[in-house]
């Protein structure tokens, strides 16, 4: 009798209590098992019962959580502790509810300066940058609207304007426009038409915004009037914000706004020799009779004065006007030693926040000064920006147009006054401001011989 082959059953390794050729259970347990013991039914359903019960009740708790936070947030909270780190808008409009956190924080720069002090072509450092939102005198609408109320009475609401202004919130325009007038647009700005903002896309398509260079202002005038709300808009896309004013005469007005950290304001304080723009006033006094009123009218009534012309000499109406070109440097050079004063001692909320810059050493030297004002507000000077600084400070003509910006001999401009000016109103814009010019390194004409020479020079 053959021997039949014995059939080998391996048996798993991790069950160890196998025996050989031993039959193994399954683990899959059986429903009819189940289904027999009604006990083990009750005790698994009651367990998923709990289980959804739990689970409901925390979705609940989270719901109610997040609608107690997004109720905290969205409400005024009513705290005797001012809540830190949250920038409250100064108008109520749908738009800021909805508006996308600011990756980088926004560096917002005011130029200090007065009339006639090359602030315009200053201004163009930034209006030719194509990261920079600039606006050009917009306190302008102010001094029009409450004329012929007198410079200092009006400083508080200039630096109102500019807090709007600084928040994209351009509604502050209306406030100065004629009552029963149409809406102010675009092209109603003071300075519309030589903003490359205003005149480039996407509000106009004549020019283009990363191409530096002059823009035609006749050309900018026929752009179309786009709305307040689509310039705001517009705003708040820039992260550099520039606003160049003559109508703040003093730092210390702008205190509240250098302080509040929510702005991060910095000013740049353009100075000129006092003399140059005297004399500079005095050329362009037509255009500038209704500020020199308004100027003239801060000085203090108390103090003494030097004669304005000679006692032998009668006045006559171009001395009239030359006397308020003139007598308006008493009051902005007063301003300017102030903030001067104020640079000298400066408190905490002026540190880091503040740099002169002389006009003689802008046209001497522009491309490195325009270097240090953008390493200040925190920008880069590009190749095409330096080469249209040294190209606007060297051109062949001298200054010809008072309002209009063009190459010119700058060097020459700026000493212009010394043989232009009598000696009668050196010596008064120098008595006006020795203390500013002391400070600024500005040398005075001793005597009537020493100007003499420099006439002939």
């Amino acid at each position: 009798m053959k021997n039949k082959p014995y059939p080998l059953k391996f048996t798993p390794p991790w069950e160890k209590n196998a025996g050989f050729g031993r039959k193994h259970k399954s683990c899959t347990r059986s429903h009819t098992k189940i289904i027999a013991n009604p006990g083990i039914v009750m005790k698994v359903l009651r367990r998923k019962k709990i289980i959804m019960f739990l689970a409901y009740f925390l979705l609940v708790a989270l719901t109610m959580l997040n609608l107690a936070n997004y109720k905290w947030t969205k409400e005024p909270q009513q705290c005797s502790q001012p809540v830190q780190g949250v920038n409250f808008q100064s108008r109520s409009d749908i738009r800021y509810l909805y508006k996308a956190p600011q990756v980088k924080k926004r560096q917002l720069v005011y130029v200090l300066t007065t009339w006639r002090s090359g602030s315009s072509f200053f201004g163009e450092l930034f209006n030719q940058n194509p990261d920079v939102f600039f606006l050009y005198e917009p306190m302008w609408h102010i001094w029009q609207k409450l004329y012929p109320g007198d410079a200092v009475s009006l400083q508080g609401a200039a630096r109102d304007m500019l807090s709007s202004l600084y928040r994209c919130d351009f509604s502050v325009f209306q406030l100065y426009n004629s009552p029963g007038g149409k809406n102010i647009t675009s092209l109603g700005l003071f300075g519309a038409a030589i903003n490359k903002v205003i005149c480039s896309y996407p509000f106009c398509s004549s020019y283009r915004k990363d191409v530096v260079g002059m823009v035609d202002e006749k050309v900018c005038r026929k752009c179309p009037p786009q709305s307040l709300q689509m310039l705001e808009e517009e705003c708040l896309k820039y992260n550099t914000i520039v606003i160049k004013g003559v109508r703040i005469l003093d730092v210390n007005i702008l205190a509240p706004l250098m302080e509040d950290p929510s702005l991060n304001l910095k000013v740049i304080h353009l100075v000129r020799d006092p003399r140059a723009v005297a004399n500079s006033r005095i050329k362009s006094r037509h255009g500038l009779i209704r500020e020199n009123l308004q100027v003239v009218r801060s000085r203090d009534p108390k103090l003494r004065r030097v004669p304005f012309v000679d006692p032998n000499h009668k006045m006559n109406k171009k001395d009239g006007s030359d006397y308020h070109s003139i007598g308006a440097m008493e009051v902005i050079c007063e301003q300017m030693s102030r903030t001067l004063k104020t640079a000298l001692h400066p408190p905490n909320w002026f540190k880091g926040k503040y740099m002169t810059v002389r006009y003689e050493d802008l046209v001497e030297n522009p491309i490195k000064t325009v270097r240090n004002v953008y390493r200040f507000v925190n920008l880069s000077a590009n190749h095409e920006i330096e080469i249209f600084a040294m190209n606007m400070t060297t051109g062949p003509n001298a200054s010809t147009k008072p309002f209009i910006v063009s190459s010119r001999n700058a060097t020459q401009a700026a000493s212009a006054w010394r043989t232009v000016l009598n000696y009668q109103q050196i010596r008064q814009v120098e008595e006006y401001c020795q203390h500013a010019m002391s400070l600024l390194g500005y040398l005075r004409v001793r005597t009537a011989d020493v100007w003499s020479s420099d006439r002939i020079i």
